[in-house]
């Protein structure tokens, strides 16, 4: 009897064992996926991004080894709304949110995000830091356990990000400043958000295994203000190197609807001080070279984290994807801030390096793009089921769908010198609302909440022009009304880059205008 209970054990256990390595197996080419977001972070790259100020050894080498894309644009400058989107793969339209303090499962649809996919199809997805926008954006829980195999991560110094911990220059004293170098040792728990990350994301790293595929994704603070750094990074940023950055100055024709007042910056302690009038007062010159030296060291300091957390990637099985939730103006319009739908504020850096796509071809791709393509690009890289776009046959509202479109085929005709064209548009759509049509205190013009949007600036960049409208908004029922156009905006890049002169009343451009108007109302009916 008992060696019958033995053998009956016995095949017990190799049925056991050969289901969960059937279930659980992974397959050889299954590749993992790390998703690095940093925040507020324009492209201040050195290598391939040309920003000579930029101290960026890490991301260098990242961008050495990949794809990065010159001209990728977010959907929208602010936090929540952007990475919403990006992980949604859907417009700030269809996810209707425009602020922080509503939850697209419960106001817009119940929509597939991008980890969410991953975990479905045997990945164990993992979120450390800031990665969706914690809050009621994300349902207090980052979208957990929809979106992530165990709950996120945050770093327990968070809430310390925006507390008096500056210690002032003047006096001494601690408080909310806008530059805030700091020494470990003085912090709260003696450390910093972004270093607890990193601590974490290693850590995860080191407790998975061969047999199932990860999706990891790691959100950096920095480069956001405030500009609380280690102080020793200053040191490689000597404030003289950006005094040829004059860029601050308003645009040629600029429709006051467009102006972005920086009201985040204007708030901290030690901006406070320089008593710069409401809402087009010029910030000291020494001031503004301060602000740049302190945002170029806050980048430096998260290249050095995202090397640390590189070290610990297995590269020749992992798709390492970099990219922003939107730019940061430093000075450029005469603004310190996001919150407007010009190039500074919503482009941003995308580099992708996927195993086995190493090539010596040319690796730098033109083509404008959109942040929001990153979704359907990830799963064509990982060999997953393709995602649908979102068209007639299946509307926006559908839970699985994207309106991005998959990168891959641009990555493949760089790396081979071949590839499809599949006739899909290369121009990148914004946006961005306003409560009026004049910067104002309250309600807040920067950061409107819904039920204060009365405009809607909607924008497209293609690779030579930015058309902007700023139309009526209806924020009761999402409704656009192109009868009513509060301002416009028209830049052309092949002789205006840094979009500072307004060509709207030009009459030579006026059949350009027309286009690219029919062209976004069409897109926004």
């Amino acid at each position: 009897m008992w060696r019958c209970k033995v053998r009956l054990l016995l095949s017990l256990l190799c049925l056991t064992f050969l289901i969960s390595t059937t279930a659980t197996q992974r397959p050889p080419d299954q590749p993992n996926v790390l998703l690095i977001i940093l925040d507020d972070f324009r492209p201040v790259i050195n290598y391939g991004y040309g920003d000579g100020n930029a101290i960026t050894v890490n991301i260098d080498r990242l961008v050495q080894q990949g794809f990065f894309f010159q001209n990728a644009f977010a959907q929208q400058a602010l936090c929540a709304p952007s990475r919403n989107s990006m992980l949604t793969g859907r417009r700030p339209d269809t996810v209707r949110l425009y602020d922080f303090y509503s939850y697209w499962r419960q106001t817009s649809g119940n929509y597939t995000t991008l980890p969410q996919y991953f975990k479905q199809h045997g990945y164990r997805t993992h979120s450390v830091g800031k990665v969706f926008h914690p809050g009621a954006s994300s349902n207090f829980t980052d979208d957990f356990p929809l979106s992530w195999s165990e709950p996120a991560f945050h770093p327990l110094t968070d809430e310390y990000s925006n507390a008096a911990v500056c210690t002032d220059p003047a006096d001494g004293r601690l408080k909310r400043n806008l530059l805030c170098p700091v020494r470990l040792e003085t912090q709260p728990l003696h450390t910093l958000p972004d270093i607890e990350s990193t601590e974490e994301a290693k850590r995860f790293l080191s407790t998975v295994g061969l047999s199932q595929p990860y999706f990891l994704a790691v959100g950096y603070r920095k480069p956001h203000i405030p500009f609380r750094i280690p102080a020793k990074y200053l040191g490689l940023h000597p404030v003289a190197k950006f005094a040829t950055l004059d860029l601050d100055y308003p645009p040629y024709g600029l429709p006051t609807v467009a102006w972005s007042s920086y009201l985040d910056v204007r708030n901290r302690d030690d901006f406070r001080q320089l008593n710069v009038s409401f809402p087009f007062g010029p910030v000291p010159d020494d001031f503004k070279l301060r602000i740049r030296q302190h945002y170029y060291a806050a980048v430096t300091f998260v290249d050095e984290l995202i090397g640390e957390l590189l070290q610990e990637v297995d590269l020749s099985r992992t798709i390492v994807a970099l990219t922003s939730d939107h730019g940061w103006a430093l000075g450029e319009h005469g603004e310190w801030a996001k919150y407007s739908n010009y190039d500074a504020a919503v482009r941003i850096p995308l580099v992708i390096r996927a195993p086995g796509m190493q090539t010596p071809h040319q690796q730098k791709i033109d083509n404008v793009v959109e942040l929001l393509d990153l979704y359907s690009t990830l799963v064509d890289l990982a060999g997953l089921p393709p995602v649908p776009r979102c068209d007639e046959q299946r509307p926006h509202k559908a839970t699985t769908c994207t309106e991005g479109k998959s990168l891959v085929p641009l990555m493949q005709r760089n790396s081979t010198g071949y590839g499809e064209n599949d006739g899909d548009e290369w121009i990148a759509y914004s946006q961005y609302p306003r409560p009026g049509t004049y910067p104002s205190l309250f309600p807040n013009s920067d950061e409107p909440k819904l039920r204060h949007i009365k405009i809607m600036g909607y924008s497209m960049r293609t690779d030579r022009f930015r058309y902007t409208a700023w139309i009526k908004f209806n924020p009761d029922y999402f409704k656009r009304d192109w009868s009513t156009i509060y301002g416009e905006e028209l830049y052309d890049h092949w002789i205006d880059p840094q979009e500072n002169m307004n060509l709207i009343d030009r009459a030579p451009l006026a059949t350009v205008k027309d286009a690219l108007r029919a062209k976004l109302q069409e897109k926004f009916p």
